[in-house]
């Protein structure tokens, strides 16, 4: 019996390329959550390969690196959400320059956009930090939909690699 070795080509090409499943939603598929030094490769791969999808390619971010490190320290937790073993949203929480656990790194695969699954990903961070107050530093587009889960405004408005964002916090 031949078996198919699914290496970093395969992985890339088959997984990613053609990955769309018009009728998954939120309600179909989990929420992971994890440190990246105790995943797969695989889904580490898939996670960092998603925000590049997003960030890089997506939204055309040079200026500033996805890969900043902050990934690997212990008390960041990286949250995500797969479709067939394929990440399609991600988000992580780490601690911000004010102690405060701060989310970011929001992404959404294009294939799977408006099915709720950031939003699972943010109610399950809120849970997770249950009586916490939480940062995040939003797109500025994204405001209104950051509000619909409780956080609020915190401070003047400001561009982060090109792209207009706005502090917003959580309460208690």
């Amino acid at each position: 019996m031949r078996h198919r070795a699914v290496g970093y080509r395969g992985y890339m090409n088959s997984e990613f390329a053609d990955h769309a499943r018009p009728n998954r939603s939120a309600h179909d598929l989990d929420v992971h959550r994890g440190h990246w030094l105790d995943l797969d490769p695989r889904t580490t791969y898939g996670l960092a390969r998603l925000r590049y999808e997003v960030f890089t390619m997506g939204q055309g971010i040079t200026s500033e690196q996805d890969l900043d490190g902050a990934d690997l320290d212990p008390t960041t937790t990286t949250y995500w959400v797969e479709d067939e073993g394929v990440p399609v949203a991600t988000l992580r929480v780490l601690r911000g320059p004010s102690g405060l656990p701060a989310i970011g790194r929001v992404a959404t695969s294009p294939t799977h956009r408006g099915r709720g699954l950031a939003g699972s990903l943010l109610r399950a961070a809120v849970a997770d930090h249950d009586g916490e107050t939480i940062d995040l530093h939003a797109q500025a587009y994204l405001e209104n939909w950051y509000e619909r889960f409780g956080f609020t405004r915190s401070g003047d408005p400001d561009v982060e690699a090109g792209i207009p964002h706005v502090p917003m916090r959580r309460g208690v």
